[in-house]
């Protein structure tokens, strides 16, 4: 939150500071043929800043391994009941994506995979909310997924309670998504925000991490304030 109430020349300077200084970011970090020579920009010109960050967001959205349209096709169809072998399928797909994504832009491959393991495992939940909330997943899903859980692994009632508990909770959070009508290039800086955090244990360098959550969270900012 510390982020949202900085003033605009705040987030220029943290804007410049990761995105257009050469020892930010280390050799290999980007595909060389997307963004050539554009670590060498030290003048701070706000134009080159901006067509940056719009090559990093154009590369987090080629990273997508599903189209939206194809993404949960199946339970977009209201006509079409859905037994819990199509939810999990729908689920693994949800997971297998967000993987997929993360193992695809910039930055994330080139951690050692230690620190690739400790950042998706903790924040593999909220991928999958922001996918689902992405792909548009109506709200009879929910109680779909809830069977598909229990049925896949017999719980205690307080299991049961708190399980209940968590579907409530991604019911609620993915129709705040779908409310605010986040487009494609949002959710990928989100989803980038929310992947490279510090909070993940045993991280080799921090630091590190911090500053590609800073420079995600400056291309969001950017690309928001140019719309």
């Amino acid at each position: 939150q510390h982020h949202r109430n900085q003033c605009q020349y705040c987030r220029l300077k943290k804007c410049l500071k990761v995105g257009m200084r050469r020892e930010a970011v280390q050799r290999g970090r980007l595909p060389t043929q997307s963004f050539h020579g554009q670590f060498a920009l030290t003048n701070g010109d706000p134009l080159q800043c901006h067509s940056y960050l719009s090559g990093y967001i154009s590369l987090l959205l080629r990273a997508e391994p599903y189209p939206t349209s194809r993404f949960g096709s199946q339970c977009l169809q209201s006509n079409n009941l859905m037994g819990i072998e199509n939810i999990c399928e729908l689920a693994a797909r949800m997971l297998f994506s967000a993987v997929e994504w993360a193992r695809n832009i910039p930055f994330f491959p080139d951690l050692q995979v230690p620190d690739q393991v400790a950042l998706l495992r903790l924040t593999w939940s909220e991928l999958f909310v922001l996918n689902a909330a992405q792909c548009s997943m109506p709200v009879h899903v929910a109680p779909l997924l809830a069977a598909a859980g229990l049925h896949a692994s017999p719980m205690s009632a307080d299991r049961v309670v708190a399980f209940m508990d968590h579907i409530r909770v991604f019911q609620e959070q993915v129709e705040k998504l779908k409310v605010l009508q986040v487009d494609s290039a949002e959710y990928s800086c989100v989803k980038a925000i929310v992947l490279f955090t510090t909070d993940a244990c045993g991280l080799s360098d921090v630091a590190h991490v911090e500053s590609l959550q800073e420079k995600s969270q400056c291309a969001l900012e950017e690309y928001v304030r140019s719309q």
